[in-house]
């Protein structure tokens, strides 16, 4: 792992990741979150995130100004994990194992059921045996136990939640100490783009690190805030370790 901004990263490759997944299907509630700046600014702002985010098993390097900052303190072969990017491929390496079922936790009603139908016809994988939209409410409000209870009965090896930063990765925390699946992922905004109701920035604004940019231009009254906050405080809070001397610290 190496650490960003005080929260610790995956520094593996994209494939790696999803072998562990797929692999370390014996554990029991890890989490794992897809965490790009948004992430770890509001882990730098705000302790209890930040302890919850130190506590999940991986959090993968969901955009390149992460990777860029990894790379910088040394880690070489650390690449992006873009959420959508690592659903699909744990979908598609999941397929063929039917002993790996997944469940749908996220999106405006309607949505997971979309994904489940989506999956089956864009990766063959069959093995989705549960889906749930939470109601829109503070992350404190849910029933955990209700909702856990439903998961459990499905007989899930893994949950995905498709929510937004913050709120995902504290639902998962949550949700965690009720269930008794193997992984919990959090993976953002995966949901609305692999059923097409959100676009994908092209390839190259994503190599470049301009995704957000590409977001912005498609959702600019729910974003402008959002990235106007988030872009120069990821670029200060680096620059401000560099100059203090803690940037290379582990």
């Amino acid at each position: 792992m190496v650490s960003i901004l005080g929260t610790p990263m995956f520094e593996g490759t994209i494939s790696s990741a999803v072998e562990l997944v797929c692999e370390e299907i014996e554990s029991n509630n890890k989490c794992i979150s897809a965490t790009g700046a948004h992430g770890m600014i509001e882990a730098k702002k705000n302790s209890t995130f930040r302890k919850i985010l130190k506590n999940f098993y991986l959090n993968l390097p969901d955009g390149m100004p992460g990777v860029w900052v990894g790379k910088m303190k040394g880690a070489k072969i650390m690449e992006r994990c873009y959420g959508p990017d690592f659903f699909k491929l744990t979908m598609i390496n999941s397929a063929p194992l039917e002993e790996i079922k997944h469940f749908f936790c996220g999106g405006m009603e309607g949505v997971a059921i979309n994904l489940k139908r989506s999956v089956e016809n864009k990766f063959n994988n069959y093995n989705v045996v549960g889906t749930y939209c939470p109601p829109f409410k503070p992350v404190d409000k849910f029933d955990y136990s209700l909702i856990a209870e439903r998961i459990n009965s499905s007989n899930a090896s893994i949950v995905w939640i498709g929510l937004s930063t913050p709120k995902q990765e504290q639902f998962a925390h949550h949700l965690s100490k009720h269930t008794k699946v193997k992984h919990i992922i959090t993976v953002g905004a995966a949901f609305d783009f692999h059923i097409g109701k959100v676009k994908q920035a092209p390839n190259w604004m994503q190599r470049i690190g301009m995704e957000w940019f590409f977001r912005l231009l498609m959702e600019p009254k729910r974003l402008w805030k959002r990235y106007f906050e988030i872009v120069p405080l990821f670029i200060y809070y680096n620059f401000v370790e560099l100059i203090k001397g803690e940037f290379f610290k582990k």
